[in-house]
């Protein structure tokens, strides 16, 4: 079978770091293939080489049967590549159908848009493809979850699109949502179209992919047949070396201290009378489906959204934290599940951004800003994280999307914060990385700082977590202790009514 896109010999650098050495990829019509590697592996590299954001140094593309070299996006668009970003490439204050149809809209009286038009045809396309979504909804007040899904129903309204990349496409959905997507390439795959499908989800791989092509450090590696491989041996090409992925918590043991207790804590828009507490040495896991009010609990906690009742208890003392700041210092840090909007400084440097939280306690001397001083500590992190950055002068901008995601716990380990909330810390990061991050958060622990952990990936909940809170529409459902955290109790608690007795199962309220 011809391809229906292939790349032979394909090269690109940026100074100081070769992104990708003579790559090779073939995609043929009526399959998905993914693409996997490490985070800096040189995936976004590829696709956006692919989608004309970027100009390859040297090597061939043929599309159809036909060379292809894109000058920019909208040319690679016209010819038939659609593409989903792992970062988003939204206009936020911008309705949901704007956004979709952006440079396509329907007009009246020649350069004015028709927006009863423009709605009624995006309600159309929604309606189709199963998104819940109000095409009149600024983009900015959608959750992260739902600004994917306005980023897949952009791509997926070009009727022109040959092969369509997603660039970690489930990175913020919930299983149901992950679903929905898998049905939607489904129906788009034809013998005329393929996806290319980048994902750190082994699960997913399995389930949606024909083939996996793994590359590493910017070279082609392999290209396997999902149904006659495994994915450890996926996870092996990827990073170079066996990793273990049955493990569990580390260092449980009773009679810890508590550091937090929240109680009675409810806030306007979703939070009702949520209780729990804190121990020191601990990792708290907090579990739920999408919209429970995990994320709610961490922003009300550290003073992003005001509560209307409930107290806060830090360390035996009842506190208030009107906003983050006095979060911080009360020894509390914060790291949110959008980093770009909330977590970082985008054009500043690698070293700017780790130092931006301590920059007053521990970088600065008779009013002066250490210089040196902030340059050894990143250097440091660097190291310790594994951040792939040509330097600590890097603007954090061009760095991929987990290597930005350890800036950000690098930036509050440097706060050397006691309570540390990591809200879908390892979201876009790869299963090598993920696993020196999950060996961070037992080093944390170990040391004596309390954590909690907010995640989608149930089975990394139940890894990592010495308790599990499970909420449920804006309620604590059930606290489970290790032994008894199983997929099957978790989901129990997580389906329960707001008004249903708690289950047997756990213990609700503080422990």
């Amino acid at each position: 079978m011809t391809p229906l896109l292939s790349l032979e010999g394909v090269s690109k650098g940026f100074p100081g770091v070769q992104a990708l050495a003579d790559m090779h990829l073939q995609v043929y019509p009526g399959e998905v293939l993914a693409l996997v590697g490490e985070n800096g592996a040189g995936k976004s590299t590829l696709m956006k080489l692919l989608s004309g954001i970027y100009t390859p140094d040297s090597g061939t593309f043929q599309l159809d049967g036909q060379p292809y070299r894109p000058t920019d996006p909208k040319q690679a668009e016209e010819l038939g590549i659609g593409i989903i970003h792992q970062e988003f490439h939204l206009m936020p204050d911008l309705t949901v159908a704007q956004n979709i149809f952006i440079g396509r809209e329907p007009r009246r009286v020649g350069i004015f848009t028709d927006d009863r038009a423009l709605n009624q045809q995006t309600a159309e396309l929604l309606e189709r493809l199963g998104l819940d979504l109000d095409p009149r909804s600024i983009v900015g007040t959608l959750t992260v979850a739902k600004q994917q899904m306005v980023e897949i129903a952009k791509a997926l309204s070009d009727e022109n699109t040959k092969v369509l990349i997603m660039d970690e496409p489930t990175a913020a959905l919930n299983n149901a949502e992950v679903a929905t997507l898998h049905q939607l390439i489904r129906r788009f795959i034809t013998p005329h179209t393929a996806v290319i499908y980048i994902s750190h989800r082994m699960d997913e791989l399995r389930a949606i992919s024909d083939r996996i092509t793994v590359i590493r450090d910017g070279q082609y590696i392999d290209t396997v047949t999902t149904a006659e491989t495994t994915m450890a041996e996926v996870i092996s090409r990827m990073v170079g070396r066996e990793i273990d992925t049955s493990v569990g918590p580390q260092n449980v043991r009773e009679g810890r201290e508590p550091v937090l207790t929240v109680t009675g804590l409810s806030t306007k828009r979703l939070l009702r009378d949520v209780s729990f507490e804190l121990r020191k040495g601990e990792i708290l896991g907090f579990a739920g489906l999408m919209g429970a009010g995990r994320t709610e609990v961490a922003r009300a906690i550290v003073g992003a959204d005001p509560i209307t009742s409930g107290t806060i208890t830090v360390h035996g003392r009842e506190v208030r934290i009107p906003h983050p700041a006095r979060a911080n210092e009360y020894g509390i840090g914060y790291l949110s599940e959008d980093r770009k909007r909330y977590g970082l400084l985008l054009n500043l440097s690698v070293a700017d951004n780790i130092a931006l939280s301590s920059l007053r306690e521990k970088f600065t001397a008779a009013g002066f800003v250490r210089s040196t001083g902030i340059a050894e500590e990143a250097q440091e992190k660097v190291r310790s994280l594994g951040i792939r950055t040509p330097s600590t002068r890097q603007v954090v901008n061009n760095l991929s999307g987990g290597n930005q995601q350890k800036v950000v716990i690098a930036k509050w380990l440097t706060k050397d914060c006691d309570i540390l909330i990591f809200d879908e810390p390892t979201r876009g990061i790869d299963v090598g990385a993920k696993d020196e991050i999950y060996t961070l958060l037992n080093q944390l622990a170990a040391a004596g700082k309390s954590i909690i952990m907010i995640s989608s990936e149930l089975p990394e909940v139940l890894r990592m977590a010495h308790r599990v809170v499970v909420m449920s529409e804006g309620r604590v459902s059930g606290v489970l202790d290790q032994d008894r955290a199983t997929q099957e109790n978790v989901m129990e608690l997580a389906t329960l009514r707001p008004d249903s007795e708690p289950s047997v199962i756990s213990e609700a309220g503080p422990q």
